[in-house]
């Protein structure tokens, strides 16, 4: 981020603002883009689920609250805000508050560590990766603990259900993983973005060698957020709710709200493993093809470079939304037999593939780079 430190202090310059100001908020708004974005990412995306189930299953979705229906997501978050947080009274009420505050924490600090441009990384150390691996299934602690807290039979089924379903797809997403970083030589997000670089573009992502390897993650992810077929821990036709049956109020949306965030940062994660992040799939930037290469070209990239990495995530998100439309919810037992007896297999066979074809072809396609 030093490019952009550089032209803040700048532009601070000219309007007479001391250094030491930018040197302080600098690191401020980083974190603030980041939050900002992610509520408007979460609002966008539960509406368009809501539209794209419409179109699916043939119904109208919202329509009724704001031109198009889109303030209705607004609508029903301000319904949730006024309403009434119920503490049952043999719960336990320390843990029982803690637990929506703990699953939102992991996904606000995951988006710190995305590399959205190559100058826009708030969190950028040699091994990233694996504290993002970290951060991204420690909401099950936060669902465990709402689910025993709760003193519910229901909840605490959902919470084992949970935390077994997590155990599960956690082991074939560490190969998956290993194999990229196999492929990239690097643990660091920013090198394996740039690990898949070509001037033919699409032919240098890694989701090419590593396709399996991208099929059994994209699985794997699916059962980490609790999407459908893969949504056990609050099954409503068998537990209610779930793990969160005696949530309520804005207590009962941070579940909501960080498994949103969530699958917004998970569709990040995918893009950056295997379909080369902020590059663009044509091998040269559109900005230094219309402007050269001046000042603004250069300025310009970096908004393409992020423009990149969300039109793949929007991607992503669109076909979780479609396999929700499509798919019914898996027994329990089954869930855990597919990933035992099928994902980790396939997913330690891809690590010796790609550990075969980095040693014979160094990771390239064909020799092409």
């Amino acid at each position: 981020m030093n490019y952009l430190y550089h032209l803040y202090i700048e532009l601070l310059a000219k309007y007479g603002i001391p250094k030491l100001f930018g040197d302080i908020t600098f690191f401020i708004l980083p974190f603030c883009i980041i939050a900002i974005a992610l509520l408007i990412a979460v609002l966008v995306i539960v509406l368009a689920e809501r539209k794209l189930l419409g179109w699916f299953t043939q119904r109208k979705g919202p329509n009724r609250v704001g031109f198009w229906g889109v303030l209705q997501t607004l609508a029903d978050a301000f319904k949730l805000l006024i309403k009434e947080n119920i503490t049952p009274k043999k719960a336990d009420k320390f843990l029982f508050n803690l637990a929506p505050i703990l699953v939102f924490i992991p996904a606000m600090t995951v988006l710190g560590i995305i590399p959205y441009s190559s100058e826009f990384t708030f969190v950028n150390t040699s091994t990233n990766v694996i504290l993002y691996l970290i951060l991204a299934a420690f909401p099950v602690l936060s669902i465990f603990l709402g689910g025993w807290a709760s003193n519910n039979k229901y909840s605490l089924m959902g919470a084992a259900r949970a935390i077994a379903q997590v155990l599960s797809y956690e082991v074939p997403i560490t190969f998956v993983v290993l194999s990229i970083v196999t492929l990239a030589s690097s643990m660091n997000m920013t090198g394996i973005t740039l690990a898949q670089y070509s001037k033919y573009g699409i032919l240098g992502w890694f989701g090419i060698p590593c396709l399996i390897g991208f099929i059994v993650m994209f699985i794997c992810i699916l059962a980490e957020l609790n999407r459908c077929p893969f949504d056990l821990p609050e099954a409503e036709s068998e537990l209610i709710c779930g793990y969160n049956t005696e949530y309520s109020g804005m207590r009962f949306a941070l579940f909501y709200l960080s498994e949103y965030a969530l699958l917004f940062v998970n569709a990040l994660f995918l893009s950056i493993m295997f379909f080369g992040g902020y590059l663009s799939p044509f091998g040269v930037y559109l900005s230094h093809i219309f402007w050269g290469e001046s000042t603004f070209a250069y300025i310009m990239v970096y908004l393409e470079q992020a423009f990149w990495l969300l039109f793949k995530s929007i991607i992503i998100i669109f076909v979780i939304i479609w396999i929700r439309a499509t798919l019914p919810r898996l027994a329990s037992f089954d869930l855990l037999k597919f990933s035992w007896t099928v994902l980790l297999p396939i997913s330690i066979f891809n690590l010796l593939f790609t550990v075969i074809y980095k040693f014979t072809t160094g990771g390239t396609i064909c020799g092409l780079s």
